[in-house]
């Protein structure tokens, strides 16, 4: 994937997980960028500036609609 854009940075891969599956679920390619081992060193993501949820540059705004929308329904 080129041109890929940082929407949303989490503090736990879990989070990340659900949210990429709300875009897949709406045909947006994502993908997830971590410095934790895939998962098994958690801890080692917060240094390293959080799980990072990414998409294509032509897919941003519709992603973030899409992540807005699950922020909201949590708050």
């Amino acid at each position: 994937m080129a041109d890929l854009v940082n929407i949303k940075t989490f503090l736990y891969r879990h989070e990340a997980e659900m949210a990429k599956g709300l875009l897949d679920e709406e045909n947006i390619e994502a993908m997830i960028s971590a410095d934790d081992l895939g998962g098994y060193r958690p801890h080692l993501a917060f240094g390293m500036g959080g799980v990072q949820l990414l998409v294509k540059k032509e897919d941003v705004e519709k992603a973030q609609a899409i992540i807005k929308v699950l922020e909201d329904s949590i708050e």
